[in-house]
């Protein structure tokens, strides 16, 4: 389900985007971007972060967290500490 990004007049002046998934559905808004240019600055700079950002939990006891989300191949959601063992990348070391 590919989802795309919507380069829109912010109503103060300026651009915004707006990212929606596959269905239509809002996902995100920006902030608002001076130019168009920017807004497509933004838009590249944000996809470099969503193929590669930790997921922080700074909820209500969640103590900022740094939580690894399930995978679609069926990992286990895990929470980082140092004790914490990556299955997968214990595989791949053994199969060397």
């Amino acid at each position: 389900m590919a989802g795309h990004f919507e380069i829109i007049d912010a109503p103060d002046g300026g651009f915004r985007v707006r990212l929606l998934d596959g269905t239509g559905t809002l996902v995100a808004t920006s902030v608002k971007y001076p130019t168009k240019q920017a807004a497509v600055a933004g838009i590249s700079y944000t996809r470099e972060i969503a193929g590669t950002g930790l997921i922080r939990d700074m909820s209500r006891g969640g103590h900022g967290e740094i939580i690894i989300p399930k995978s679609r191949h069926g990992h286990a959601t895990v929470r980082i500490n140092s004790h914490t063992r990556f299955p997968a990348a214990d595989r791949q070391a053994h199969s060397r």
